[in-house]
């Protein structure tokens, strides 16, 4: 198998390459889809619309194109999405969870043409595992929904403006982490940490175990006041278009009720795409070759017990407490106040003892 196949530069946008060898390496990656298809079985409605030869190749890089881990991965995400049902999360459910902006899509793309979530920690509002995790899947499938047909990657945007020890949790960066790793494959290109304080150094080593090696080196630190970092925000993205809190010229701040009506109205062309598997931004169906008839029926429960006790506790993540949502910031009506462009966080160590805490409560 070669290895170049899919290959990454340096602000994590995969190129497929080309060698002599490109006819018989196509032909060896395409069996490998099959077997992994006829392991499967037959599949029916999304989960048929979800495994595609695109996706079960994401799941094959994966695991670096070994097709029994590829395949055990492929079965626990058909097994987590028959129980959590990600494709019918809908705006109402998690309103609440979106009130701050804390996440939400850029209506932009970067210079690849890949979707952006920016995600601000400090604008966190609720006390909720399940529903935090439950709005972070409803982003994920939005930003996959928009992806032009020529991407499958997404970058995130990282904002630690007004970001204090308050808002750390490992326990939810631990079960994002498994969510992401585990069900959304080589789903992000690249994740950009914007002028993180230094008391976040700490969290970071202890958060980085849980991210796998491959998805460790898409994480890129960036400080306004480093002209070095700064400049992977320049080969990102048009900065004349970038929101100003991220260094850019565009001076636009998060309106929650223009992106609840934009959430919406996307919301309306999710059926059509999980009944005929044709994105929205596509302009035409591209042909697509006849699976690999199946000879067995798919078999949705891992093939061993690796993990399986993380897939139960996420896959019970359905039902939002709106109990735990915060009051005071359960508004109508949110709009950001944009910081001022190279504003760094005060380096503090205060809150140390928290994160021991909460790695007591993990292990």
């Amino acid at each position: 198998m070669s290895t170049d196949v899919a290959q990454a530069n340096s602000n994590g946008n995969v190129k497929l390459s080309s060698s002599s060898s490109s006819s018989s390496s196509s032909n060896e990656e395409q069996e490998k889809i099959n077997e992994v298809r006829r392991s499967l079985g037959p599949l029916k409605g999304a989960l048929s619309v979800y495994c595609t030869d695109a996706s079960i190749t994401r799941y094959l890089r994966a695991r670096n194109w070994h097709v029994k881990k590829a395949t055990k991965m492929l079965k626990q995400t058909l097994k987590w999405r028959s129980e959590y049902k990600p494709e019918e999360i809908r705006w109402e459910h998690i309103a609440n969870e979106a009130a701050t902006g804390k996440i939400y899509r850029l209506n932009q793309v970067d210079k690849y043409g890949r979707t952006v979530l920016v995600l601000r920690p400090s604008s966190e509002n609720s006390k909720s595992t399940k529903g935090k995790i439950r709005y972070f899947v409803y982003c994920m499938e939005n930003a996959i929904l928009n992806l032009a047909e020529s991407q499958e990657q997404m970058v995130w945007l990282i904002d630690f403006h007004g970001f204090n020890m308050s808002h750390i949790s490992v326990n939810v960066t631990r079960e994002t982490a498994i969510v992401l790793q585990n069900h959304y494959p080589e789903r992000l290109g690249v994740a950009i940490l914007y002028n993180p304080p230094k008391f976040f150094e700490p969290f970071w080593m202890i958060v980085k175990p849980f991210l796998e090696p491959k998805t460790q080196k898409k994480v890129k630190f960036v400080y306004s006041d480093d002209p070095n970092t700064k400049k992977i925000m320049e080969d990102l993205f048009d900065m004349d278009d970038l929101e100003s809190s991220f260094g850019g010229n565009k001076q636009v701040c998060f309106s929650i009720s223009e992106y609840s009506e934009r959430m919406k109205e996307e919301e309306k062309k999710m059926p059509a795409f999980w009944s005929t598997g044709i994105s929205p931004v596509t302009a035409q169906q591209q042909p697509t070759s006849e699976p690999t008839p199946p000879t067995e029926p798919v078999n949705l429960v891992s093939d061993s017990g690796e993990s399986d006790k993380e897939q139960a506790g996420i896959a019970s993540a359905r039902e939002v407490e709106s109990d735990d949502i915060s009051p005071e910031n359960n508004l109508s009506e949110v709009v950001h106040e944009c910081p001022v462009d190279g504003e760094k966080q005060g380096h503090s160590a205060e809150g140390i003892s928290k994160i021991d805490q909460e790695i007591i409560e993990v292990k």
